[in-house]
């Protein structure tokens, strides 16, 4: 089953996600098939802290794609962001 999920990248005490399109099966920060998006929950300033793409995401979706509860929340909080 692919799962919408978040990706751990960046340096101890500085998190990074990525949103990616990944089976089920495979380890948290291992392989994926399609980076979806970024979360950035330390961003400062100018920074950017969330962008998803919404066609992507869409797409993914529609094939079946289960999201995580946390990327279900992020999507939740960048539409109201943008709305």
């Amino acid at each position: 089953m692919v799962v919408i999920r978040l990706s751990r990248g960046g340096a101890k005490k500085r998190p990074f996600f990525n949103i990616v399109a990944a089976d089920s099966r495979n380890r948290r920060d291992g392989r994926f098939i399609e980076r979806v998006g970024f979360y950035n929950p330390v961003a400062s300033g100018g920074e950017q802290s969330l962008a998803i793409n919404a066609e992507r995401l869409a797409y993914w979706e529609s094939q079946g794609a289960q999201l995580s509860p946390t990327v279900q929340r992020l999507v939740k909080q960048g539409a109201k962001a943008a709305a």
